[in-house]
């Protein structure tokens, strides 16, 4: 069994996020390979169309900023605007900060809703709530309450193909991104390296050094002769029985699929140049990859977003990365047809304060927040428009479950969909289900 331990990123509420990969077992978080098997089996036995449609959903992990990206206020005080420009966009009389200004060169493929908004200020509940479409309660930090919308996708739809995950994160998983009660099955496949390494590897595809082929299918064989379930039981659920999707697993691992799709270093230096050489470009690269062999949700962690203290200065080396990385990955689906099938989201937990603190930074702030979406098929289009100081929305209110709304719809998944909570409670997949009109 092989553990790696991944990056660590702390918030003001003191919550770290640490990632933790298992080949053959991942634990709590992760997904094995023997559990991609069941993935497809359950949804094979259920008769579902394997739909090639896919989402790749960029968390912008500590809530980015309205005026800094999609919703500048130039003629608002120098308290409220702070001391960015802004970028003419491609659309006539929209623009952009002048941060984002690779997006503005393709603002014409882009829907921005800048009334996105909903009652908490907090990272934890509120991330949760736009990764689950719930809040979560009680203390912070903590497992999910609610399953995720990857592992909702996972759940139901499964992968596009039955080689690949159903569910990756890239590089690790989202603050709340895990399944809860669906069960740990349909948590995320976590490539916890760096993409932008250049000993990036996914090592839990492909088998240890001292693990020959031939030693393989000896632990092959001793599975079949294993009581594997009543060895196991003892875990309660953290490592998936060893049976015959096991031995399955197996197969995957001396595939060549899967390793060739996480395989980053078969794209050329002139692609890899495009999306910018950090973790940022090189992950919505990677997760491009994934989106084109067939896995049907991949999720992007874009961290470092908190910023209580002097955000000019932090947005500056932040903010082109993941400018750049979005905009080629949105051109990359066009050029290559897939603009249809692949709905991009870029979202965080909360927008940030109207007026800049006394630390030169912005605060948390969920009354107002922007969200991109591109492809799908959606229509691209500014939707919404908030006050002259940034500070709440005045026309076309939505909530982050309408953005999850969109993504179920693209996906061809029920939001009315129930499932069994711990208590045996038939849960909705949202409550809030309306989509965002303008966009369909």
């Amino acid at each position: 069994m092989l553990t790696f331990l991944g990056e660590r990123s702390t918030y003001c509420d003191g919550v770290s996020r640490r990632g933790l990969l298992k080949a053959g077992a991942l634990g709590a978080i992760g997904l094995s390979l023997s559990d991609v098997l069941r993935l497809r089996a359950g949804a094979e036995s259920a008769g579902r169309p394997n739909h090639q449609t896919s989402v790749i959903f960029v968390e912008l992990a500590g809530g980015p900023t309205q005026f800094e990206t999609y919703d500048p206020k130039p003629n608002s005080p120098i308290e409220y605007r702070g001391e960015f420009d802004v970028a003419q966009t491609n659309v006539p009389g929209v623009h952009f900060c002048e941060l984002m200004a690779e997006q503005a060169k393709i603002a014409d493929k882009l829907a921005i809703v800048r009334s996105i908004h909903h009652r908490h200020n907090s990272h934890d509940p509120s991330s949760h709530l736009s990764q689950t479409g719930y809040y979560k309660t009680g203390k912070k930090g903590g497992p999910n309450q609610s399953p995720c919308f990857g592992s909702v996708i996972a759940k139901i739809r499964g992968p596009n193909n039955p080689s690949l995950p159903g569910y990756v994160a890239v590089p690790s998983i989202m603050r709340n991104g895990q399944a809860a009660y669906l069960g740990q099955a349909f948590n995320p496949f976590e490539t916890i390296s760096d993409p932008n390494d250049p000993k990036f590897n996914v090592r839990n595809l492909q088998l240890e050094k001292n693990l020959s082929l031939e030693r393989l299918n000896d632990r092959r064989q001793l599975l079949t002769t294993l009581d594997t379930r009543q060895r196991l039981a003892d875990l309660d659920g953290a490592a998936a029985a060893v049976d015959a999707f096991s031995r399955q697993a197996f197969d995957l691992v001396h595939g060549s699929r899967a390793r060739e799709a996480f395989d980053i270093g078969r794209e050329s230096a002139a692609v890899r140049d495009r999306y910018g050489r950090n973790t940022v470009g090189q992950s919505m690269l990677l997760a491009r990859r994934l989106v084109e062999a067939g896995v049907t949700c991949v999720t992007v962690r874009c961290t470092g977003w908190d910023d209580h203290n002097k955000i000019a200065k932090g947005l500056k080396g932040r903010a082109p990365q993941y400018d750049l990385g979005v905009a080629t990955l949105v051109q990359d689906l066009y050029d290559r047809g897939l603009q249809r099938d692949v709905l991009v989201v870029a979202m965080g937990e909360f927008g940030r304060t109207p007026r800049i603190n006394k630390n030169a930074g912005r605060d948390h702030w969920g009354s107002l927040m922007s969200v991109l979406l591109a492809g799908g098929d959606l229509e691209p289009r500014v939707v919404g428009a908030s006050n002259p100081k940034g500070e709440v929305p005045i026309d076309a209110l939505y909530r982050p479950e309408n953005v999850l709304a969109m993504i179920y719809r693209h996906l061809g998944i029920d939001p009315a969909h129930t499932f069994s909570d711990p208590s045996g409670r038939p849960r909705y997949v949202l409550d809030e289900r309306e989509v965002i009109r303008e966009l369909v």
